[in-house]
């Protein structure tokens, strides 16, 4: 049903879109399909990766325990959960995804803004997620077969042969899915998350096993004073808050095709504190596990899959590890943009056309060569995904507290000069003037090297900044980027943003590296 009919239907004067603002894909979900099996698996998605595994490894090695591990990313993991049900419930009362959500507050045509930002971080590290998944493949594709080992030794821009046969059939495999729309989505995602879940149970098991089924719980590889302690746990909450922060802008993306609010609160809950808690704590118990076995924390998942001996085990598991990294790459990269792109040009671009358009994109910028330019990841990338936290903020505070969750929805669709989300010239002067100023202090942790240790926090403190402001003004607030896994392992896999500042070094002497959406 149109937004025109819808009106007729209820009675209600006879409205049509402009064109300039609406397709199928941007107007109200018509079907509202998705249970709270599908939320759950989305969160799987987006959380079994390689990029939570090594971050949650990384803070045992750091001079953390296992139950400060366990009980700092809990309370990380509930405050996400808050957040994810207020953007959750725009999107299931109002049907409508995210750029759309960004006119109430910016405008019709200022809602571009937000959404080419979001479009722009998300198609960089697409293709970046594409990429390092190509990298389990290689892995995979030499231990079955190492005569492909003389594939790898010529490259063209910048990638071999061998790289370049993994990164293509991933990309390919994405484009396949996404071309199908959401609902192909959906069903790829229920598959994902699951998966790696077998993998991470049975390297749990294993390692147990070779720990005699006795593990410490209270000591860490590298302690440190009770003070610095406390400072790692308040900062892991932050970390937690800063990677989480960039899908939490978004999620109406998602929450606008299910049927209720409660589906969407009990998704988000299955899928946040419990099954993001839960998969950290095996995640943390395998790495104190090999610290047992083997005489020091491994936190790279593949490294330790290696020890084991058999290469099929291997090949199964980088396999496994491949298809939980396009998981969350179509569920934090893809989807994003594609709806962002539409809402550029609604009359031509829809969300499978958005899509293309995306994965095009992020073959072109030649993805491995970006994640191995640190200026571009830490300057370019850093300095753009430290915006989306003053984007939330703005949203958060003028929809809640201003606005009161009154909108009208079908003035999202019009652009007439007089309509309620026209503003001055389509634009809010007063939105731009809440998001600039924070976002210039937001950026600041990305684009300033040896930023103060406080960083980690900053997402917390510019929340608290986006207190109720004078009738007719937006606020604002801002994040730092997300958090860089503290480890020296294997660029982990996550989701469109930006690298963060380094998690505080100890006496481990880790400096800290990875990478989250």
């Amino acid at each position: 049903m149109s937004l025109a009919d819808r009106a007729e239907a209820t009675g209600a004067p006879a409205f049509v879109p402009d064109p300039r603002l609406t397709n199928e894909d941007l107007a109200p979900a018509e079907k509202r399909n998705w249970k709270v099996f599908d939320l759950f698996a989305m969160w799987m998605s987006d959380v079994h990766n390689l990029g939570n595994y090594t971050f949650a490894a990384g803070l045992l090695v750091l001079g953390m325990n296992v139950w400060q591990v366990f009980t700092s990313l809990l309370v990380g993991f509930v405050l996400i959960y808050i957040g994810m049900n207020w953007m959750g419930r725009i999107g299931q009362r109002h049907g409508v995804p995210f750029p759309v959500v960004s006119r109430i507050s910016f405008g019709v045509w200022g809602a571009n803004i937000p959404a080419l930002i979001r479009a722009v971080i998300a198609i960089m590290w697409y293709g970046i997620q594409t990429y390092l998944a190509s990298v389990a493949v290689n892995v995979m594709l030499l231990a079955a077969w190492p005569g492909l080992k003389s594939w790898t030794t010529h490259s063209f821009l910048g990638l071999d042969a061998l790289g370049w046969v993994s990164f293509v059939s991933l990309w390919l495999i994405q484009a396949v899915i996404i071309s199908q729309g959401m609902e192909s989505v959906r069903k790829f995602q229920d598959f994902c998350g699951p998966a790696i879940w077998l993998v991470m149970i049975a390297l749990a098991v294993w390692v147990l096993w070779k720990a005699d089924w006795s593990i410490s719980l209270t000591s860490t590889p590298h302690p440190v004073s009770v003070g610095e302690q406390w400072r790692q746990w308040l900062g892991a909450i932050g970390l937690i808050l800063a990677t989480y922060g960039t899908l939490m802008l978004n999620f109406c993306d998602f929450s606008r095709f299910a049927p209720d609010y409660k589906t969407v609160r009990r998704g988000n809950f299955w899928g946040l504190p419990i099954n993001s808690t839960a998969f950290v704590v095996v995640s943390v118990i395998v790495t104190a596990g090999s610290l047992k076995v083997f005489g020091t924390a491994i936190t790279d998942p593949a490294e330790l899959v290696a020890k084991i001996g058999n290469t099929w085990v291997l090949v199964i598991a980088a396999f496994t590890f491949a298809v939980a990294t396009m998981g969350v790459n179509i569920v934090a990269n893809f989807v994003s943009p594609a709806y962002d792109l539409a809402n550029v040009w609604p009359q031509k671009i829809t969300f499978r056309i958005g899509g293309m358009i995306s994965t095009v994109a992020a073959l072109v910028v030649t993805p491995w060569n970006l994640f191995s330019n640190p200026t571009v990841v830490n300057y370019f990338l850093g300095g753009l995904g430290a915006f989306l936290g003053p984007l939330f903020g703005v949203i958060m505070v003028d929809y809640y507290l201003i606005k009161r969750g009154r909108v009208n929805v079908d003035e999202l669709f019009d652009a007439r000069p007089g309509s309620r989300y026209h503003y001055r010239k389509g634009v809010n002067p007063k939105a731009l003037a809440a998001f600039l100023p924070s976002a210039a202090v937001a950026a600041a942790p990305a684009l300033v090297e040896n930023f103060p240790g406080g960083a980690p926090h900053s997402w917390v403190f510019w929340t608290a900044r986006a207190a109720p402001p004078p009738p007719g003004t937006v606020p604002s607030q801002r994040p730092s980027p997300p958090p860089a896994c503290p480890c020296p392992a294997l660029p982990p896999p996550g989701p469109p943003s930006s690298p963060p500042p380094s998690f505080p070094a100890t006496t481990s002497g880790c400096a800290g590296r990875a990478t989250r959406r």
